[in-house]
This record gives structure tokens, sequence and C-alpha cells, in this order.
């Protein structure tokens, strides 16, 4: 009886441990959402600004032209070069900022998207959005953080019906963990030590993979057999929930009726594989 009791006291225990963590990522969705939201507004001026900028530096180019015979050959020579860097800087201004807004769109989608809701979605562009914002949040906490980045999507791929906002957590927690992994590496065996991660997406008689794969630290077989159990981690303590595989693991296999193929060796690397049946939009 006394076990029993002690059994009982301990799942107690752990399933008020995971209420807490998921009323911590619950409050920390809300509060993504609310900072998204207002940096898309800045942004969307920042954009439509360069639009106008842009056109302006047309305009002005043209003037110039009908003026170039009133301009020594050295200054016109200098103001076309400035123009055409004014024109380039206006072009990626756009270009980083349309891409901050498809990352903020993607936050938004990820917390306010219906439960369980398929869409249709471009998967290579939602797997290459948050493999990149995996990396951009590793090098927002560590600077020194670098690491090579080898992408292999299939061309032409069809959009198709998932659940984006479940597809793009479940990305971010195995890129995120393959990040940790290569800098866990990268601090025990120092300069030599190149860390790289590839991402390839396939798709092929209706079933999608996405393969994320990665040279860093690698699991034991102990450590593969727990890893989608709720609450394991191997992070010390502060830097781990243990609820990201567990999670990852809910949202591939029952949400989008999948399975998650781990391939994973000590000093060597880890493979996960994503294996989605789905339908394509015609």
């Amino acid at each position: 009886m006394e076990q029993e009791i002690e059994a009982l006291k301990q799942q107690v225990a752990l399933l008020q441990k995971q209420l807490r963590e998921q009323q911590k990522l619950a409050s920390l969705g809300l509060l993504s959402a609310g900072i998204a939201h207002e940096i898309q507004n800045p942004l969307n001026f920042v954009i439509n600004f360069s639009k106008m900028s842009s056109k302006l530096v047309e305009d002005l180019t043209e003037v110039l032209e009908d003026c170039a015979d009133k301009l020594d050959e050295d200054d016109a020579a200098d103001i076309e070069d400035i123009s055409a860097d004014i024109k380039d800087n206006m072009q990626k201004i756009q270009e980083h900022g349309e891409r901050a807004i498809s990352i903020i769109r993607g936050i938004l989608l990820m917390s306010r998207g219906k439960d369980g809701e398929f869409l249709p979605t471009d998967i290579n562009t939602l797997v290459h959005e948050y493999v990149w914002l995996s990396y951009h949040a590793m090098r927002a906490n560590d600077k020194s953080f670098n690491i090579s980045i080898h992408e292999e999507y299939q061309n032409n791929m069809p959009k198709m019906m998932v659940i984006p906002q479940d597809l793009s957590r479940a990305i971010l927690n195995v890129v995120n963990n393959a990040c940790y992994a290569v800098k866990e590496r990268a601090a025990s065996e120092g300069a030599d030590y190149q860390p790289s991660i590839t991402i390839k997406t396939s798709y092929e008689n209706e079933t999608l993979s996405i393969v994320m794969n990665d040279n860093g630290c690698g699991m034991t077989d102990e450590v593969k057999a727990k890893l989608f159990h709720e609450l394991f981690t191997t992070k010390p303590v502060g830097q781990g929930t243990g609820l990201g595989m567990s999670i990852t693991h809910d949202l591939i296999v029952n949400r989008h009726n999948g399975k998650i193929i781990l391939e994973s060796t000590p000093s060597v690397g880890s493979t996960f594989t994503f294996v989605i049946p789905v339908k394509v939009v015609k």
C-alpha cells in the first residue's frame, strides 16, 4: 500500500510539473504573438518606404539622364554609381523585411491557428524559415555560435495539406536540439571540428519526407530509448524542459498520422526523419 501511495505521489508531482511547464509555454505563446503583431506594423512601413525610395531613385536617374550633357563626366559616373548602390540597398531592405514578415506570420499562425486545422502549405518555405529561425535564435543567445546549414529541397513540390503551426513547431524543436548538439561537440573538440546541419525535403507516393541531420554529439541507445518520454532531457537544469521531443512526437505521429525515424551515433551525429502521409493541393 505504501508503495502504491508513493507511486501516486510521484505521478501527481510529475503532472504538476508538466502543467506548470505547459502554462509557461502558453504564456510565452501569447507574449510572442503580441510582440510579433507589434513588430509587423513598423516592418510594413520599412518595406513600403523602401519600395517608394526605389521608385524615387528610378525617377532621379531619369532626370539625371536628361541632364547628362550638363554634368562633368566624373560627376555623372559618381552619381550613377551612387544611384546603383542605393537601389541595391533598397532591394536588400525589401528582401530582408519581407523575410521578417514571413517569420512573423508564421509565429502568428502558430499562436492563432485553429487546433488541428489542415491548410495548403508550401513545405519548402516553411522548413526554410524555421530552420533559420532556430539558427538566429541560437545566435542571439551566443554570438560566437556558427554553423554550416545545407539545404536540399525537392524542386516543384506542390502545396500540401498539413497543420502548419504544428509542423513548424516540430521542425523548430528538432533543429533547436541539433544546434545544441553541434554546439556541445564544438565546445569539446575545438577549432578542428566543423559543425553542420543538413536539411532535405522530398515528396513521393503521397508521402512527405523531411530529413534533419546534424554532426553533433549524437546519442547513446539509452538516450534514444527515452527521448520521446515526457520530461526527459539531457540538458542541464534550466536549459531544457523535457517536453520538446514528446511534443514533437505528438505533433507528427498523432496529429499528422506520420512517423519519426531516429538514427544517432555518439560523436558522429543524429538524423531525424519525419515521414508524413499528405494530400496535395491541385
